[in-house]
């Protein structure tokens, strides 16, 4: 790139997309004390998203909470698969623009399954 080029920043605000995503959760609670474990992996999904999806906004589904919790506090999956939307906040005293939604996607295996781009109803 020349010098005379100027670089400009993209907004995110026009990019409302939908991903689905594989994260390796046994790397985030490996090590952690067993009464901790899923509080933990809760906020590593949330770390995630925040940093996948661009925003500071992240809003967890009730049946991907249930999902976690599923198997009590000390064991949780070792993989787990997740569709992460950002969207418009139509709020009017909203602080942020975008949120990010992140919902579960029950699969039967995990095998050949890679980040995708879905597509919004």
């Amino acid at each position: 790139m020349a010098k005379d080029q100027k670089t400009t920043k993209r907004s995110t605000l026009a990019d409302v997309v939908t991903r689905e995503y594989t994260i390796h959760m046994h790397k985030h609670v490996f090590g952690r004390s067993l009464r901790k474990r899923t509080p933990h992996a809760v906020k590593a999904i949330k770390a995630f998203a925040e940093k996948a999806m661009g925003t500071k906004d992240v809003r967890i589904d009730p049946a991907l909470n249930k999902a976690l919790w599923a198997r009590g506090v000390k064991h949780i999956e070792h993989r787990i698969r997740l569709r992460i939307a950002r969207k418009r906040n139509d709020e009017e005293d909203a602080k942020d623009k975008l949120y990010s939604y992140v919902t579960y996607v029950p699969v039967a295996s995990f095998k050949g399954l890679e980040t995708t781009v879905v597509d919004d109803e």
